[in-house]
């Protein structure tokens, strides 16, 4: 029986690892074939279509973003600063709300977590949220105006609620209460340390959605200087797809001296590469997530 119980755990381990290696092998197809897409001729792209190995290397996409290399850096920069102010800020109120709200003594919390669930069905609307930014509060043109929409979710404050709640005892807070901590030190020196898998989570949803950001700058941002990444390279899209259209339209053959498929390709790149490092590090508290209360001592 212990042979044939080893056997069979061999065959379902190999059948696993290649499901799982298929499956990885499928979700890095794409991504390969925009790193070829963006370092191929866009003549090449356009006649031969898409291809694994670059039939004629190029680097003109790229070349035609950083022809001027000030501003992308400027973007850049703006962006990282507001993924990292923005999520560290974000995270600290995170994570009080949440510990706050899932305490039993806590005599409102549940007209305040209604108070937040109402906010996930109804809201005040686009205008309104507008004249609220720009004439009362005077964000325009300011990095205020990228941060501070994105600093309280309400699905990542019930998300915290949840996961707090279900990995930390109210036993182990009660035991600090009764050794003479107070909230705070509770909460940053209890809480915290033990809801390292959940700030991970809600930490890589809030960079996920600053990096990602681009609706905030064309609606509050005047500035080209604090224009977000995302928001610079739709701009430049938006150019080449004018000048292309005009030239159609006109007669005059612009189209062809702009490299349109490899330069939106070297873009997606450019866009998604350093978010993509930010993984692997994150990686490890997603498993270490799954693993709590596995093992009872």
């Amino acid at each position: 029986m212990n042979v044939k119980a080893a056997e069979k755990s061999v065959a379902f381990s190999v059948f696993a690892y290649t499901v799982v290696t298929l499956a990885a092998l499928v979700c890095l197809f794409p991504f390969l074939l925009i790193l070829s897409g963006s370092l191929t001729l866009n003549e090449s792209i356009v006649r031969d279509g898409y291809r694994l190995i670059p039939t004629q290397f190029s680097l003109a996409g790229y070349k035609t973003i950083f022809a001027s290399s000030e501003p992308i850096l400027k973007a850049y920069g703006v962006t990282t600063f507001v993924t990292a102010v923005g999520t560290s800020i974000g995270l600290f109120m995170t994570t009080m709300a949440g510990y706050v709200l899932q305490r039993r003594d806590f005599k409102y919390r549940n007209k305040f977590m209604f108070y937040i669930y109402f906010t996930t069905l109804f809201s005040g609307g686009l205008v309104p949220w507008y004249i609220l930014m720009t004439s009362y509060l005077k964000l325009t043109d300011t990095y205020a105006a990228l941060i501070l929409p994105g600093l309280a979710s309400p699905f990542l404050i019930i998300l915290m609620r949840s996961f707090i709640k279900a990995t930390i005892p109210d036993e182990v807070i009660e035991s600090a209460k009764i050794d003479g901590a107070n909230d705070f030190k509770i909460y940053y020196r209890i809480v915290l340390p033990l809801a390292t898998s959940g700030l991970a989570t809600v930490g890589l949803f809030m960079a996920l959605g600053y990096w990602n950001g681009w609706f905030l700058s064309s609606l509050f941002i005047n500035d080209p200087d604090k224009y977000e990444l995302q928001f610079y390279l739709y701009n430049i899209i938006n150019t080449m797809s004018f000048l292309a259209d005009l030239g159609v339209s006109s007669g005059v053959t612009l189209s062809g001296d702009i490299p349109m498929e490899s330069t939106k390709l070297s873009m997606s790149l450019i866009v998604t590469g350093p978010i993509l490092f930010l993984y692997p590090f994150v990686q490890r508290y997603f498993v270490k997530g799954l693993t709590i209360g596995a093992v009872k001592g």
